[in-house]
């Protein structure tokens, strides 16, 4: 299907944009809080369109439980850590680029947990893009270390354990929702990231939202741009290929999201993103050319 052909160039688009938003809706409300919002409309837009198209909804609490469990993981906790990151003035492109750990979490996991077998070629892609990474948020982990983790320190930390929970949550996707109607699983999904983030908000924001037009193109773009377009997507990788396979494409986000930031913000292009971002591509290129020869 053509739409399988392109899915994963629009589904890389989608989801890059996503750190940009964040930048975009930390000036306007606070983060956490925009996050909620988003993941409530997100639920309701899914909800209406699976009653217009009929969608099976799962037949078992167990079921719902399981869907509900995996956006917990897959969009609440690992978006919180995130947005709370660029909110704390963590660099839009740097985030997107720590976001390129998650092939080499997922595909490392996916060994020991579902295991799927990789290639030479596929591991020495993985580490370079380990590797590539490393070098692009050096700067600024050198610098918050040696200043005792003050500054930016703790955010960037927290941005790279928030990696931990979307591995997890593709891990889970794939074990226990691999036949699950995809718009009732992303409905339900939603949901679980609203259970997440909506108690984080109340606890630890004012739940300000300034309703410019910049906050609501903000947040429209994020549920229909990223909450239901790249989502409906990733859900559609996950379920027709392999797991590091679609975690890879992951990789492809690093330059797309410094670009643009570059652009948009005039964050800077240093020689360490640079580098490191050419070295991730030429790691997303070694996994992907691998994956294409299996299937």
């Amino acid at each position: 299907m053509m739409l399988d052909r392109l899915a994963p160039a629009i589904f890389a688009f989608l989801w890059s944009t996503g750190w940009i938003v964040a930048k975009y809706a930390a000036m306007h409300a606070d983060p956490i809080t925009f996050l909620a919002v988003r993941h409530a409309l997100a639920a309701c837009a899914f909800a209406g369109l699976c009653l217009l198209i009929g969608a099976k909804w799962p037949r078992s609490g167990a079921a719902f439980g399981r869907a509900i469990l995996s956006g917990v993981f897959l969009h609440g906790l690992y978006l919180v850590g995130v947005w709370y990151a660029i909110g704390q003035g963590v660099p839009s492109g740097l985030s997107g680029i720590i976001a390129g750990l998650q092939p080499l979490l997922t595909a490392l996991a996916a060994t020991f947990l579902l295991g799927e077998r990789l290639s030479v070629r596929q591991r020495v892609g993985l580490g370079l893009g380990f590797a590539g990474i490393l070098i692009a948020i050096s700067p600024q982990l050198l610098a918050s270390l040696a200043a005792g983790l003050t500054g930016l320190g703790i955010p960037l930390i927290i941005n790279l354990v928030a990696m931990t929970s979307v591995t997890y949550g593709t891990i889970y996707q794939k074990q226990y929702l691999q036949q699950a109607d995809l718009m009732a699983t992303a409905t339900l999904q939603f949901v679980g990231a609203l259970i997440v983030t909506l108690p984080i908000a109340l606890m630890t924001e004012e739940m300000r939202f300034d309703g410019t037009w910049q906050a609501i193109a903000s947040m429209a773009w994020s549920v229909i741009g990223i909450s239901m377009g790249a989502v409906f997507l990733l859900l559609r990788l996950i379920r027709h290929g392999q797991v590091s396979r679609a975690a890879s494409l992951i990789y492809l986000m690093p330059p797309m999201v410094a670009i643009e930031a570059a652009i948009l913000f005039g964050e800077p292009l240093t020689l360490p993103v640079v580098v490191g971002t050419v070295i991730v591509v030429a790691g997303v290129y070694l996994v992907n050319r691998k994956a294409r020869a299996e299937g």
